[in-house]
């Protein structure tokens, strides 16, 4: 989208993305033309939404390497990781009562690992380092015999900085312990695949890369181990009884739509991608006087979180609001009047994360746009 006054350019795609096209073109018949219930087997409406789901369910799996089977779905990220944590809080209680999550989570994450605690959950926090980098020897030496999961995301939401997924996958397995993570940010921008060695559980949503709001998906291991999980909610059984409810048919649809599309395109998007945060970086240093937040630690390609000494980051969104669509943290936290959670794990001050914000970038976003912000 070119910058204009008419027109901002959007770098909020962290928050949301639009529904692509040829997502909300596969979306639209299940509104009407296929209206059907995907549990009713007993008349071809229910049987055509019961395959469209299935192929959604082979599409998402496709895109995470895993096996359909292991794809459940949910009105979204947060919803998948109540259900993975609570889900795992209670199957496993008998073994322990011990999870290990991160100072700089989504709130998702952080307020039901809180939520356990009070109902008399042990709960560990780690910390970062100034960067947002987590220390693996530290992570290793909060494992004890009651630990049965650790909480920790793929990339963050509001700097971009990447954990190191394959060696806390790695550990987990070494200490028997399950790993889940909330991948919201990577699926669908970066290569996630579970074949091999990876989380144990992982939650994404549609809205992220391309596919409608209120969908996405809890992956569950299958195999190798076989994670089990208390359902949240009671009532019909659906989602092989981890997750009643009628099924939203035409969200799911796009939700696979989406998948289908990131998996052909997410490796030709990233380095471009990159390469454009990188050049919105070194504009808003030079001009602005900006430090990245993030340092150098290894991040994913769309994320940039800023920090411009000596001013609000507030007022600048404000004074570049007709040409720029922005936010200063996660939106699903922007409402609060206290500082990014993220940013004061990093050690920022109350005013340093006041001066900070993030640009978010898509798979929309071109050249030209971003010169043309750069030039105003």
């Amino acid at each position: 989208m070119m910058a204009s006054l008419n027109a901002p350019i959007y770098l909020d795609y962290a928050a949301t993305t639009q529904v692509d096209p040829e997502v909300l073109a596969a979306m639209l018949p299940y509104f009407q033309q296929h209206f059907g219930n995907a549990s009713s087997r007993n008349h071809v409406f229910g049987w055509v939404a019961a395959e469209a789901v299935a192929i959604a369910r082979e599409q998402c799996a496709a895109l995470i390497g895993a096996s359909s089977e292991e794809v459940v779905f949910t009105s979204g990220a947060t919803e998948s990781l109540n259900l993975a944590i609570k889900g795992v809080a209670a199957r496993y209680a008998s073994k322990g009562r011990h999870i290990i999550t991160c100072a700089t989570e989504h709130r998702a994450v952080l307020d039901t690992c809180a939520h356990l605690q009070r109902q008399g959950a042990e709960l560990t926090v780690l910390g970062v380092d100034a960067w947002g980098r987590l220390n693996l020897a530290e992570l290793e030496a909060a494992i004890r015999p009651g630990t049965i999961l650790i909480a920790l995301m793929w990339g963050n939401n509001e700097t971009g900085v990447l954990h190191p997924v394959e060696e806390i996958s790695s550990l987990a397995q070494q200490h028997n312990i399950l790993y889940c993570c909330d991948a919201t940010q990577a699926v669908g921008k970066v290569m996630v695949s579970l074949r091999d060695n990876g989380p144990d559980l992982l939650a994404f949503s549609a809205h992220k890369f391309g596919g409608p709001n209120g969908c996405g998906a809890l992956y569950v291991r299958r195999r190798q181990p076989r994670v089990q999980l208390e359902a949240l909610l009671d009532g019909g059984g659906h989602e092989r009884g981890l997750r009643s409810g009628t099924l939203n048919v035409p969200g799911i649809v796009g939700l696979g739509k989406a998948a289908e599309l990131a998996a052909s395109r997410w490796a030709d998007d990233a380095p471009r991608i990159a390469v454009l945060r990188d050049s919105l970086e070194a504009h808003m240093v030079q001009h602005f006087g900006a430090l990245v937040n993030s340092g150098t630690a290894p991040r994913l390609p769309h994320i940039s979180n800023l920090r411009f000494p000596g001013r609000k980051a507030e007022s600048l969104l404000a004074s570049w609001s007709s040409v720029l669509a922005a936010s200063t943290a996660s939106a699903c936290s922007s409402a609060s009047l206290e500082p990014s959670h993220v940013l004061s794990a990093m050690g920022l001050s109350r005013v340093d994360a006041d001066a900070s914000l993030r640009l978010s970038l898509g798979r929309e976003t071109t050249a030209e746009g971003v010169g043309g912000f750069a030039r105003v």
